[in-house]
């Protein structure tokens, strides 16, 4: 079978539609590649070039690019891709967002940008300490959800807390067998919904009226969930290691880890004695126990001015303090005692006692209690010291910043492996009141005076305190490491002129030289400004 086959007549015509075709066909192809060019530049949200990486697990920083996408760190390496949006780190320290374990941050749904915490680089905070926390702890993870915060939130249940729900206002007693039995089941279903374990504040009300067997079944409970016990212990002055046996007592018959809060020796005659409690440490670890601390960086701390007065006075409630010093012999007994404490303290007056926010009298805040004795009373001694104290009580309390510490015992606590970097401040509302510097700078000031100025860390010893060891110790999964699969908590700062410009009689301001935090994938603070952006998680404990 033969098959004709008729091939049209080539014209100079059909020649000029053949590659008139064959033009539009490459102008399409040009387009289609332009388009895949586009998309491929959008392969990572962020590329951060060029950077010096000190990943968060203590090892010598590298030099690389890190891609994030979607939240996720994807790749670290040298990187030839794109991105939305790039960062030229050249210069810079990248590294994992800091993570605080111990804050007051507990308003965060009320004040939920938390900037003073991410101009420092911290993306993770832990609050709930100190005993005292929300009660609900799954009402606050809705809470926290609904609020769209900046930074990621861990919780602990507070003892406190517990404590007071389940005992109502008759603390000086040990708990019957009905209420230790709603603590025990309070702290369960904080564990459950989410809680990374419980924390004590043995100086504060209601706890301070706790024994340690109470404290010890409660620890079981959270042991039970893998929680950790975190302790603001009794003592932090010369009865430190009376403190500590409790905290390691706890811890053992609990079968649960431990945490010492804002690790300090505070007063003139527990000064010197930082290389005897880090044997203590130590030789409980080598015991099998699993104990760590944290601290933050200055030798002053900041509690309410309660503290100043006996915590008796205050069984019963703010009604039953009122009644105490209306009644001359009361008070007479009351004024008596806290003379002969001060004075065992090795104390002549309260001159460390600094007044940082009374609402009743704002025009006293930045002064020590003689010179706001002074002048509301119009003398100084120490009878009038100690009426200016019980009449700030008397009118709602007021926050103070207490000098007490010594510079070598807090260089020598923070160069131990097992110390974590904390600043124990709140949320701070930028121009009231003359808190605490801590809450501004804490993290840049590690970095500045203690890393870069007099070299008591190593950078990356600093970082990992800041990083990798927080989130092992409180179980914070696939967080603390710039690590491939990780999320992409991430801070960019300059070594040489990171700062904190916070100070004791001047706090507020922001800490210097950190131009760039990144929450899962999100940037927080760009050029140095807070963007608004609300990308924070609620971080629920699993066991």
């Amino acid at each position: 079978v033969k098959t004709h086959i008729m091939l049209p007549q080539i014209t100079w015509d059909s020649r000029l539609n053949y590659y008139n075709s064959r033009m539009k066909q490459a102008l399409f192809a040009g387009l289609l590649f332009a388009a895949l060019t586009i998309a491929n530049a959008a392969d990572y949200d962020f590329l951060i070039r060029g950077g010096r990486i000190a990943d968060g697990s203590g090892n010598p920083a590298f030099f690389a690019d890190v891609a994030i996408k979607d939240g996720k760190v994807v790749r670290i390496g040298k990187i030839s891709g794109a991105a939305t949006t790039e960062i030229d780190a050249r210069g810079m320290i990248v590294a994992p967002g800091f993570i605080d374990v111990h804050t007051h941050a507990d308003e965060i749904v009320e004040q939920p940008k938390a900037e003073n915490f991410l101009r420092m680089g911290v993306t993770t905070l832990v609050i709930g300490n100190c005993g005292g926390s929300e009660s609900d702890i799954g009402k606050l993870f809705a809470d926290i959800e609904r609020a769209k915060v900046s930074p990621n939130i861990a919780t602990l249940i507070g003892h406190n807390t517990v404590r007071q729900k389940a005992m109502g206002g008759s603390f000086d007693r040990p708990p019957t067998p009905t209420e230790l039995e709603k603590m025990k089941a309070h702290v369960a279903q904080a564990m459950r919904d989410g809680a990374v374990g419980l924390s004590t504040g043995l100086i504060y009300l209601p706890g301070v009226f706790s024994k340690t067997d109470e404290i010890v079944e409660l620890a079981k409970v959270a042991a039970q969930y893998d929680g950790i016990y975190a302790s603001h212990m009794r003592h932090e002055d010369s009865q430190i290691f009376t403190a500590l046996d409790e905290v390691v007592r706890i811890a053992r018959e609990a079968g649960i880890r431990a945490e010492v809060s804002h690790l300090k020796l505070s007063g003139e005659r527990a000064w010197g004695k930082a290389d005897e409690v880090l044997a203590y440490f130590e030789k409980v670890r080598a015991s099998g126990l699993d104990i760590t601390h944290d601290q933050y960086a200055y030798t002053a701390s900041s509690t309410t001015m309660r503290q100043l007065i006996p915590n008796d006075a205050f069984d019963g409630g703010k009604e039953t303090f009122r009644k105490l010093i209306a009644n001359p012999e009361t008070k007479a007994d009351l004024v008596r005692r806290m003379k002969e404490r001060i004075k065992a303290r090795g104390r002549e007056d309260y001159a460390y006692a600094v007044i940082a926010s009374y609402r009743h009298d704002p025009s006293l805040n930045g002064l020590n209690i003689v010179q706001a004795a002074k002048k509301v009373r119009g003398n100084d001694s120490l009878d009038d010291q100690i009426e200016m104290i019980l009449e700030i009580e008397k009118n709602g309390s007021a926050s103070g910043v207490f000098h007490g510490m010594n510079e070598a015992d807090l260089q020598k606590f923070m160069q131990h492996p097992n110390t974590m970097i904390a600043c124990d401040s709140g949320l701070r509302e930028f121009g009231k009141g003359v808190p605490h510097p801590r809450g501004y700078g804490n993290n840049a000031r590690v970095l500045g005076r203690y890393v870069r100025d007099l070299k008591v860390l190593r950078l990356e010893d600093a970082i990992r305190k800041m990083s990798s060891l927080p989130a092992n110790t409180f179980r914070l999964k696939n967080r603390g490491l710039l690590k491939e699969g990780f999320w992409a908590d991430v801070v960019i700062f300059d070594p040489e002129k990171v700062n904190d410009p916070a100070a004791f009689n001047d706090p507020h301001h922001y800490a210097v030289g950190i131009p760039y935090v990144l929450v899962n994938g999100v940037a927080v603070i760009a050029n140095s400004e807070h963007t608004g952006a609300r990308p924070g998680m609620g971080l629920k404990h699993t066991p």
